[in-house]
């Protein structure tokens, strides 16, 4: 009876998470079309998308599986780079726009989703600060991987170069990623329905893998790795799964964010970027989806929010995260929330009772 509750507890908080998205989705969308938002609000909300789906595959890897990474920003990075350089390689063979940052979102999932899966064979081996540690090396190395390539398209055909530009390129033929320069003059084809899309179909992978047979055996390696494996579970083929579609959730995210955007650089996914989509997920709750979301969407708009306060604002900014944890940390509150929670179902199922006498 109790587990009953608690899955239908869990599937009301699911449905409660898509309707508010579903909700800013559409209040947005008519303040897009009524002109209500300002520009620079307008240019913010891609970034803010691919930042919820970033939250919320590192959520999945940590708050699900219980693994900490420090790289998430690594296979961003593969993302927006594979995908970014798709997207130009079709701007002649798909004329639409929708449908060439379509291909580039799945081709940046994939790479990302490889990438990922190689990398989990030797990291998810290893557990705790050992884990977080290898993760940060791998983080590190993929985005330094990414700012030595060089690749163009001539006559046709593809060229790859590793640390030097050695392409042979002809005159009629274009390059696209340069190294350490990144990929510049890129057509900005990402949209905000596009990342909306994006992060329903995340909720929808999420969600249905939390609530399966392998969602279950993830939440049981993470809460007790040795009993887990006792009773047969193969904790390492789940954890490596996980993995992998965490990974591949930040790539399709690394693809929207690099549409967006004239040019972009491998220095932007480092540590930095790393540690934000963490504080994302730590805010929000580990394991809450819709907390993820909502600290996403909050820590990427208050920096802007406060550029007025230009001498202060990223000293008022670590105060309000201060402030945020204490209150999210605190027992006594905790206790009231839930307190007033029970008192409130208890008096609504009282009203129930009288209502059927």
């Amino acid at each position: 009876m109790n587990r009953l509750k608690a899955m239908n507890r869990t599937t009301r908080t699911n449905y409660l998470t898509y309707i508010l998205v579903i909700a800013a989705y559409v209040i947005l969308e008519v303040m897009l079309k009524g002109g209500g938002l300002k520009a620079a609000t307008k240019g913010m909300l891609v970034p803010i998308c691919a930042y919820i789906v970033m939250a919320l595959s590192l959520n999945l890897t940590v708050g699900v599986m219980g693994e900490l990474s420090l790289g998430h920003a690594g296979f961003m990075s593969v993302g927006a780079f594979t995908g970014t350089a798709a997207t130009m390689c079709l701007v002649d063979a798909v004329p639409n726009t929708a449908v060439r940052l379509c291909i580039g979102i799945i081709v940046g999932a994939i790479a990302a989703a490889i990438v990922g899966f190689l990398i989990g064979i030797p990291v998810l081996r290893l557990r705790g600060d050992y884990l977080a540690i290898v993760t940060l090396a791998f983080g590190e190395i993929i985005k330094s991987l990414v700012g030595n390539v060089y690749m163009g398209v001539d006559q046709g055909h593809l060229k790859f170069s590793m640390f030097t530009n050695e392409l042979n390129m002809s005159p009629e033929g274009k390059i696209i990623i340069e190294g350490a320069m990144g990929i510049r003059s890129i057509p900005k084809i990402a949209t905000f329905t596009a990342g909306f899309v994006l992060i329903m179909i995340s909720l929808i992978v999420i969600f249905h893998m939390v609530g399966s047979r392998s969602g279950r055996a993830i939440m049981a390696v993470r809460d007790n790795y040795i009993a887990a494996e006792s009773i047969g579970i193969p904790a390492f083929r789940y954890k490596i799964t996980a993995f992998t579609i965490s990974a591949a959730m930040a790539g399709a995210a690394g693809a929207l964010f690099g549409n967006n955007y004239s040019s972009l650089i491998a220095s932007k996914f480092n540590i930095d970027t790393s540690i934000l989509i963490l504080v994302f997920v730590v805010l929000g709750g580990q394991g809450n989806m819709l907390g993820s979301i909502i600290a996403a969407a909050a820590l990427t708009i208050l920096p802007e929010a406060l550029r007025s306060f230009a001498d202060y604002r990223m000293l008022m900014y670590a105060v309000i995260l201060i402030a945020v944890m204490l209150v999210s940390n605190n027992q006594k509150i905790k206790d009231i929330l839930k307190n007033a929670a029970e008192k409130r179902t208890g008096k609504k199922l009282a009203e129930g009772g009288a209502s059927d006498e």
